[in-house]
């Protein structure tokens, strides 16, 4: 069984920011049920921003491009239409833009849910349990981590280069 303290996903102080899309026309309950699980304590992660309402235009973008910025990773909610949705498919072209981790979940089981048009065709849709949840946040959180990691290295690379080399 699964255990989420195993994979120190479970701290409510350090949960992952994540930005949620999904079909707001269609999909709704899926998203209420995905915040219900993210106020759960041990669910490791918080939905900080979502879809939104408005038609894409490049006012709309930039805000959008802001949002997907500031979280760790964004999650897509996969419906039965959200191949013919032009905001999610908005919303994940950006988030590939940024270069932001994210991931698709299966939003019905009972139902043939579609990718965004804008997914790759490397892209799967994984199964929405909480195990699946559980280890797809744990893969962002490893991944943000490492970017740290490596930011800091390159500042302190940086700084060295910076500093005029003195013989021992």
């Amino acid at each position: 069984m699964f255990e989420s303290g195993r994979f120190g996903v479970g701290s409510a102080t350090n949960k992952i920011r994540f930005f949620v899309s999904y079909d707001g026309e269609h999909d709704g309950d899926l998203y209420d049920r995905l915040v219900e699980q993210a106020s759960e304590t041990a669910s490791g992660f918080e939905v900080t921003a979502r879809s939104r309402a408005r038609a894409p235009t490049d006012l709309w973008d930039e805000g959008l491009r802001r949002e997907i910025r500031k979280v760790d990773g964004v999650m897509i909610i996969c419906g039965e239409h959200t191949d013919c949705s032009e905001r999610v498919g908005t919303e994940l072209r950006i988030a590939q833009e940024e270069k932001q981790p994210y991931f698709l979940l299966w939003g019905q089981r009972e139902l043939m849910c579609t990718k965004p048009a804008t997914a790759r065709s490397a892209d799967g849709i994984y199964s929405w349990t909480w195990e699946t949840l559980q280890s797809q946040i744990l893969t962002i959180r490893r991944a943000a981590r490492s970017s740290e990691h490596l930011a800091a290295l390159s500042r302190a690379k940086a700084t060295s280069k910076s500093r005029p080399h003195r013989p021992c």
